[in-house]
């Protein structure tokens, strides 16, 4: 309302305060929420029409996608009454008798709460002691706690069992951002909503709607930008709006909004992707440059370089995505052109290099500098072969020498041929089934049955592996060298954390106790390696392995003491004293016992420290 007061003759008029967009166009009911938030809104319409309200809401999503707003729309549903109607309802079209106080955070009987700046288990305890009394004037006494998540260990324990048991006149609404962060003990009494984000062409919507009530020209192209910046958030996009109008001076049109979020033009940055890909360097380099003195951020380039890969790349598999109304007409038509002549193989290498790139220029002294070298990096890059088809080539280059030794990229003579006997030995000694080593492991191809075997090449380079110096049948066998190695630390480790699969000679398949170090593996392999004198390839698997050798022990103890149990004599002796229990089971041997028919002595039998009392 405008403010009209006298003073002598004069007569002045007071302009109401100015409310910024995301204020002003708040949603008020459920019908506006339908922007984006569709199967919430019919969920909750399903369950007042039935009747089955919820004692408490846990809203979850990004920040700006309305779940404070959510939940004040919900307080005002339960509390509806109007001369006509006095239920819960989801239709709100008229105001209703608490309707304006609950929109505007004022009414008495709908309680908000920043958990943010009231984290303790007093201000919990201060809400306990409130939900015995009835509300005021309302049907429901609404306790709306935005960002729940930051609530103390102890203030969650203190609000369950009132959550799980409130009286019939309280209802609780939960907001956050972070609902990994919220307990499972109070998700478990909530029923929850996930607040999506906003679809861009959704927000396109939105803004276009507004700036028409406003009186405001804008035009679509910016309004997208608006809505690709805002990523999914009304509020966020909302509060761009009202900067961009400020900026054009009540127009917003597509240079300005890009000049006031240090946008480069998208047209250029499909230009500046077109050189990458050709792989020339100057023109890259020049096109960028012209960006950065047109006011371009060099990181916001990199990151809208990115952005248009992953467009390139979505489109290759969903051609459909093109009809994003987000999407400028240049993106729209060179995209799907990029996307039918791009290799994947290059847009996802093109995708890797931005991620590593991004940062880099991020924390750079000079970021326009660090962009220049991501660029050219990107450049180079995309004229190299896939991996894939690296190895192709270089198996049609071997197919073609016959075997013989290909000389170095950049080099020749003799000592170039050591490339390809490095890529082609490990074929035929993998063939042999021996131990990997630390070379590469295996070819892209089969070794065909005319080359000559490694047996009839005395210029063959495969080394077999030595004799183990160490025989190893059993992880009891690698725990015992361990101690023999006086290596005791990593002895208790293989007794207590290592889970047996599967034990071949120079290879051994594990799994590991949660609670393993991490490089428990590592220092298998190579003090096996040492102590045998072979290498050994130590794997972890997804099997779930057998039971470790403490776990062994203990299962062969409790199975002694159970054979003690049942031994007639010693049940004898437990009847006779009461309170007697056994407490460990000893066996002992006796020397024909220990003797084998070769006269070696029985390992097993020695190794068995136990005995029966």
């Amino acid at each position: 309302m405008t403010d009209i007061s006298k003073t002598g003759d004069q007569t002045s008029v007071t302009k109401p305060a100015y409310r910024v967009l995301a204020r002003k166009y708040r949603p008020k009911d459920f019908s506006d929420l339908m922007v984006g938030q569709e199967p919430m809104v019919r969920t909750l319409t399903n369950a007042f029409e039935t009747g089955r309200i919820a004692q408490a809401y846990m809203l979850t999503g990004v920040r700006g996608v309305g779940k404070t707003t959510t939940a004040r729309i919900l307080a005002r549903a339960l509390n509806y009454k109007t001369d006509t109607i006095d239920r819960p309802t989801i239709d709100l079209r008229e105001p209703g008798e608490h309707c304006q106080a609950i929109m505007e955070g004022r009414h008495v009987d709908v309680i908000e709460m920043d958990a943010a700046s009231h984290t303790g288990i007093d201000d919990i305890r201060e809400i306990i002691e409130q939900v015995r009394y009835r509300p005021a004037t309302a049907r429901y006494k609404v306790y709306i706690i935005d960002e729940v998540h930051m609530l103390s260990t102890a203030a969650f324990n203190g609000l369950l069992k009132t959550l799980e048991e409130p009286p019939e006149h309280v209802k609780f609404i939960f907001a956050t951002t972070e609902i990994r962060k919220v307990p499972v003990t109070v998700l478990s009494r909530c029923q929850r909503f996930d607040l999506r984000r906003i679809p861009a062409a959704d927000l396109v919507g939105l803004f276009t709607t507004i700036a028409g009530k406003e009186g405001i020209q804008a035009e679509k192209e910016a309004l997208a930008l608006i809505a690709r910046a805002a990523e999914g958030s009304a509020r966020d996009g909302l509060s761009l709006l009202d900067q961009a109008i400020a900026h054009g001076n009540g127009h917003v049109e597509t240079d300005t909004v890009r000049g006031m979020l240090g946008l480069a033009d998208r047209a250029r940055i499909v230009d500046l992707f077109g050189e990458i890909v050709k792989g020339d360097v100057q023109a890259a380099l020049r096109e960028f440059s012209n960006q950065y003195e047109a006011g371009a951020n060099p990181v916001v380039v990199l990151t809208d370089l990115a952005d248009f890969t992953h467009l390139v790349t979505r489109l290759k598999y969903i051609p459909e995505s093109a009809d994003d109304a987000s999407l400028s007409e240049i993106e729209r038509i060179k995209g799907s052109e990029f996307a039918n002549s791009v290799a994947v193989t290059t847009l996802s290498r093109i995708w890797q290099m931005l991620l590593k790139g991004i940062p880099e220029t991020e924390n750079a002294a000079r970021p326009f500098g660090a962009a220049e070298m991501v660029l050219i990096r990107l450049a180079h890059a995309s004229t190299l072969p896939s991996p894939e088809d690296a190895a192709r080539r270089l198996t049609e280059m071997m197919e073609q020498g016959g075997g013989a030794p290909m000389p170095r990229p950049g080099g020749g003579g003799a000592g170039g041929g050591s490339t390809a006997q490095a890529v082609m030995q490990p074929s035929r000694t993998f063939e042999t089934k021996s131990a990997p080593s630390n070379g590469p492991t295996a070819m892209l191809r089969p070794v065909p049955d005319s080359m000559p075997r490694p047996a009839e090449r005395p210029e063959s380079r495969v080394e077999e592996q030595p004799a183990p110096k160490v025989a190893i049948r059993s992880l009891a066998d690698i725990a015992n060298i361990a101690g023999e190695n006086r290596d005791m630390k990593l002895k208790a480790q293989i007794r207590q954390f290592v889970r047996p699969v599967r034990l071949e000679p120079g290879k051994l398949e594990i799994t590991l106790s949660p609670d393993a170090p991490r490089s428990l593996v590592g220092e298998m392999s190579s003090r096996l390696k040492e102590w045998t004198g072979i290498n050994w390839l130590v794997i972890l698997s997804r099997d779930p392995g057998g039971l470790t050798l403490v776990e062994q022990e203990a299962k062969e103890r409790d199975g002694r003491v159970a054979d003690a149990r049942a031994d007639p004599d010693v049940a004898a002796i437990l009847s006779r004293y009461p309170g007697a229990k056994i407490t460990d089971v000893r066996i002992t041997a006796t020397v024909d016992d220990l003797d084998n028919e070769d006269g070696t002595t029985e390992p097993d039998m020695l190794d068995d420290d136990s005995d029966k009392e």
